[in-house]
């Protein structure tokens, strides 16, 4: 199955040039991740995925043009046929949290069956000297990994991933200095110190690279290229697989467009093995 051809990819056509509220972006990306359940949830069953209320649902249902939810489930289940989903299994609350991270992978995948954005991503990001990566508060930690990697293979990367006054004066420093891409990692519950900095990095001529959670994020309106990768919500605290997974690539494509990267990487192994910096 191609990604155009997939009930997510179907869903995301069908919310395009409507503009949503952040409740109706909330049932969207509910909707996103659950795709091929969706014709065969009910109204009040979306709503609890959601965690909004059940007239939410049948007013988000007529923002896109149906009569109420039952004519959107209805041309669902036309366009988007699917086998009704099993019945609940005895799988544990830990058991259907990775089983749910798989399928927010499955769901990457079959983004990527499309790799033209990730690649245009790839050379934004390695064409911008200094590449600030941005990531605060749950996003810090995908930030660092990916920055982490990527001074291995790019001459200059900076990690924005402490806020405050500083952070726009850290964004001048990098415009300053040659940058025009900025990475962001964004991931729930978005801050608004993110949302500010991507629109001022804007300003500033930068363009953002965004991996949210959901196109319907917060930073959607201050990005110019945003990559959607899942999180896991069935724990206390969200779980991140994919745009983690999704960092890596993206650290694939930077490296297909930097020339040098292959030796950098090749005097980085010589240098860590004449250091002993690594147990075998």
């Amino acid at each position: 199955m191609s990604v155009s051809d997939s009930p997510a990819a179907r869903l995301q056509a069908l919310f395009e040039g409507h503009r949503l509220t952040p409740t109706q972006r909330r049932i969207a990306h509910s909707m996103v991740r659950r795709a091929a359940d969706v014709p065969f949830l009910s109204s009040v069953e979306l709503a609890e995925l959601a965690g909004v209320s059940q007239p939410s649902v049948t007013r988000f249902a007529v923002a896109l043009g149906f009569d109420g939810y039952p004519a959107l489930r209805r041309h669902l289940r036309e366009v988007a046929p699917a086998e009704a989903p099993e019945g609940a299994t005895s799988s544990n609350e830990y058991q259907k949290a990775v089983e749910a991270e798989i399928e927010n992978l499955r769901h990457l995948a079959e983004l990527l069956a499309d790799p033209r954005p990730v690649a245009r991503a790839g050379r934004l990001l390695a064409a911008s000297r200094p590449l600030p990566v941005l990531g605060l508060r749950a996003a810090a930690s995908q930030a660092y990994g990916f920055a982490y990697f990527a001074a291995k293979v790019h001459p200059d990367v900076r990690l924005l991933n402490e806020g405050g006054t500083m952070l726009t004066d850290r964004i001048d420093a990098a415009v300053h200095a040659g940058a025009t891409a900025l990475l962001c990692f964004a991931l729930p519950r978005h801050p608004r110190e993110v949302v500010d900095a991507l629109g001022y990095a804007q300003e500033a001529g930068l363009t953002v690279v965004t991996v949210a959670d959901s196109a319907f994020a917060p930073v959607a309106k201050v990005s110019d290229l945003l990559l959607p990768a899942a999180v896991g919500t069935g724990l206390a605290f969200d779980t991140a697989c994919a745009p983690m997974l999704l960092g890596r690539v993206l650290l694939e494509a930077m490296c297909d467009d930097l020339p040098d990267a292959q030796a950098r990487l090749e005097d980085f192994d010589t240098r860590a093995a004449a250091r002993g910096l690594f147990v075998e």
